[in-house]
């Protein structure tokens, strides 16, 4: 039992002696160094340079010879015959005949109204023309029946038969007859003057077109009562339909005041329809209103179309652009009966694009991801783009609406 208790004994492994713990600042320092690498990442990024976003454009070029712009107005087109179609009765319609946008003729039948009680006016004022003229055919009988009676009364009286009582008695009934149908002529007149008004009243209720156009708007149906003036708390209306001569379509634009004297009668414009962006219509100044707008401090321009098209409408919004004269484009340097040089092809930059700085006018361009501040000089304006006589190049990108924040070598984003 001893030996076996020897040799377990001897079977058993000898631990090595635990070393010394190497105390908490190890853990410690490992700590700090993670939280230095994470603060150090974080800083990193948070201080890293971040893009702004911009929107950019670029530059263009107008054509060489094509006229610039002196001012630029905003109006609307407009029609100088227009007209709303009433009625010049009270009545009820029964019948519309036209729809938006139908063409019509001057004196097309565009609705009706309930023309009985007319109707029967006029039945009246015939028959009362037609009872007086029988009175007067009456009467025209006796008148000729009492001057042969007189004429046989006279003839009696020279042959002594009978007295001058009865001369005067078959005269006065000549004369009596004779009073009595001019009384019955103008009472035939009156009946007639009562059949014009009463056909004029049914003619009335037939609603024409006053000149030839387009229908723009259909006001009324058929059931509901129109009069030439507003009545019945506004369930009456006063309008059957609005008709538009798109013959005399032009357009009408504010103009501020103090840029007034660059406008003259029969200069050129180009307008543009905000419907259709890249469309360039020609036209001509027709006259400035002469009177003022003092609430906006404009006057009002009168502009026609060199040609008019199907695609212009009533009321839609158009911007114009004043092309300078002939002389103006030509210049100081052609010679008095000379030939006018071609406009030089011109950059054109955004107005919203160049930021003022004191004197100068700015633009910042983009060059790969970031953005060069740069100076330029503007001239004309044309349209909502400016000229550029120095600092640009067409194809440059420019930076619209630059914002307040943005400044040269920045990092861009583009939208």
């Amino acid at each position: 039992m001893t030996e076996l208790k020897d040799d377990l004994a001897a079977l058993r492994i000898e631990r090595e002696p635990e070393r010394a713990s190497s105390g908490p600042w190890i853990r410690w320092a490992i700590l700090l160094i993670v939280l230095a690498g994470g603060a150090f990442a974080g800083w990193t990024w948070y201080s890293r340079e971040r893009p702004i976003e911009v929107e950019v454009a670029s530059i263009t070029q107008r054509a060489a010879g094509t006229q610039a712009g002196v001012l630029d107005a905003s109006g609307y087109v407009t029609a100088r015959r227009r007209a709303t179609v009433s009625s010049k009765i009270t009545g009820k319609v029964i019948e519309v005949n036209v729809e938006e946008g139908m063409a019509v003729q001057e004196g097309q039948v565009l609705a009706r109204l309930d023309d009985v009680t007319a109707k029967a006016s006029l039945a009246l004022a015939e028959a009362q023309v037609n009872a007086s003229k029988r009175t007067l055919d009456e009467s025209e009988v006796r008148l000729a029946e009492a001057k042969v009676t007189l004429k046989r009364t006279i003839d009696l009286f020279k042959g002594g038969i009978v007295g001058q009582a009865e001369v005067d008695t078959a005269q006065a009934q000549v004369d009596s007859i004779a009073a009595r149908i001019q009384a019955l002529n103008q009472q035939t007149t009156v009946a007639e003057r009562q059949a014009d008004f009463a056909r004029s009243n049914l003619d009335d209720t037939i609603i024409r077109a006053p000149f030839s156009g387009v229908a723009i708007s259909r006001d009324a149906q058929a059931g509901e009562m129109v009069s030439p003036v507003s009545a019945g708390g506004g369930f009456t209306r006063t309008g059957i339909c609005t008709i538009v001569d798109m013959r005399s379509l032009e357009i009408e634009v504010d103009v501020n005041q103090n840029y007034i004297n660059r406008v003259e009668p029969k200069m050129d414009v180009v307008a543009v329809l905000d419907a259709y962006p890249d469309w360039q219509i020609p036209g001509f100044v027709i006259t400035p209103v002469p009177t003022g707008d003092r609430a906006k401090n404009t006057v009002l321009v009168r502009i026609g179309f060199k040609q008019l098209d199907k695609r212009i409408l009533p009321d839609m919004s158009i911007k114009v652009k004043f092309l300078r004269g002939a002389d103006e484009a030509r210049g100081t340097g052609a010679m008095a009966g000379g030939t006018a040089p071609a406009a030089k092809p011109m950059p054109l930059v955004p107005k919203t694009a160049i930021r003022a700085e004191g004197s100068e006018s700015i633009v910042f361009v983009v060059t790969a991801d970031r953005v060069e501040r740069r100076a330029i000089r503007t001239g004309g304006t044309d349209g909502d783009r400016l000229e550029v006589i120095a600092g640009l190049q067409p194809g440059d990108r420019v930076v619209l609406s630059p914002p307040p924040a943005l400044a040269a070598g920045m990092l861009i984003k583009i939208k």
